[in-house]
């Protein structure tokens, strides 16, 4: 972002994919490209996904709408009411034992197979 870094599209003409890629998942600059544009998000996305900086959700949610026919850009809502969160280990209170494991059930304080 601070310092661009020289194209080699003029060496080999097959790193232009990837520098693009590159361009449009990082937002790594390189001067001389012939054709430094986004590759694989659209024209108007703002930021860069694959950096650490971006956010998990990202900035918008896209949709298509076919009432409307067209493509809808909302802010993310993350609805939490609806998250079920599993406090319990699932290592603590075991009590089966598995088909095969019958040197486990033989050890004190194993669960009894059943």
């Amino acid at each position: 972002e601070a310092s661009p870094v020289p194209s080699i599209c003029g060496v080999f003409p097959g790193a232009n994919w990837f520098e693009r890629e590159a361009y449009d998942m990082y937002g790594i600059l390189f001067t001389g490209h012939p054709e430094l544009r986004r590759l694989l998000t659209d024209y108007g996305f703002d930021g860069y996904p694959l950096r650490k900086d971006f956010p998990l959700t990202g900035f918008v949610e896209v949709r298509y709408d076919d009432e409307a026919k067209r493509v809808i850009y909302e802010p993310v809502r993350l609805s939490q009411e609806f998250r079920n969160f599993d406090f319990l280990s699932p290592w603590e209170g075991v009590e089966y034992v598995l088909p095969g494991d019958e040197k486990a059930a033989s050890q004190p304080g194993a669960p009894k197979a059943g």
